[in-house]
């Protein structure tokens, strides 16, 4: 069984302050932090990410998919709302996987819920990526302090003289 998060875009980008005050400068760059962010929590925590924007004010848009750095990034059709195409994806993903959906939009939470998805606010996944970033944050340092081994870069003769010299202090 897979996992998968399938986050709403802009609800995001309009539900957190940092990226809220890049996109009042710059959408584009507001969209490409979002990426950055669910890209990193992607590798740490292994799960399937559907990043999906509307278009569909759009006039004459066709839907389109790409993967950036791993992410499924999708801008919906014109006429059609991200809330709608994730309605479709999280039916067709729920039968035989995990579907977690990110956004703080009401009436879409409890459609997913009734579609078999497990609904996480803006507010909650940020917290959850904050979290998990601590926790690669921790789990790197611990990986270098414990790679900060000097015996494998010494010469043999030389690290038995300092093995010596070690156990006449003690």
């Amino acid at each position: 069984m897979k996992s998968y998060l399938i986050v709403d875009g802009y609800n995001i980008i309009n539900s957190w302050t940092n990226l809220k005050k890049i996109a009042n400068e710059n959408m584009e760059e507001a969209r490409d932090r979002l990426i950055e962010i669910l890209a990193d929590y992607r590798a740490y925590r292994g799960v399937e990410v559907i990043l999906v924007f509307d278009a569909h004010f759009v006039k004459g848009n066709q839907q389109k998919e790409e993967f950036v750095h791993g992410i499924k990034v999708v801008f919906t059709k014109e006429h059609e709302t991200a809330d709608s195409y994730i309605e479709r994806i999280v039916h067709n993903l729920s039968k035989y996987n995990f579907v977690q959906v990110a956004t703080s939009d009401w009436a879409e939470q409890i459609t997913i819920l009734s579609g078999g998805g497990v609904r996480i606010s803006a507010r909650e996944l940020e917290e959850e990526i904050k979290d998990s970033h601590k926790k690669m944050k921790r789990k790197f340092i611990n990986q270098e302090v414990q790679n900060d081994d000097l015996s494998h870069r010494i010469e043999p003769h030389i690290l038995e003289k300092l093995e010596k010299w070690r156990k006449r202090e003690d």
